[in-house]
């Protein structure tokens, strides 16, 4: 453990980040899987949306979450 206030913050900080970030990262693995799964208009907003949510706030590359709604769209249109 650090010794300096400010260390002890940092650390305390970081987990909590970290936590949060977990959070959001199995959400959006979890509705990936939905959409696989049933492969509807309405799921596929869902899951751009939390993508595009998650490479705001940093927590995933904003090319990934383009990248996840490219395969999205893919898989929409060979559904149709």
């Amino acid at each position: 453990m650090a010794n300096i206030k400010a260390n002890q913050k940092s650390i305390r900080q970081t987990a909590r980040r970290a936590e949060h970030n977990k959070s959001v990262r199995t959400r959006l693995k979890s509705l990936v899987k939905d959409f696989t799964a049933e492969a509807k208009q309405a799921t596929a907003s869902l899951v751009a949306s939390a993508a595009d949510k998650a490479a705001k706030s940093g927590v995933i590359h904003r090319n990934k979450a383009n990248r996840l709604k490219a395969r999205l769209a893919k898989k929409l249109a060979a559904k149709k």
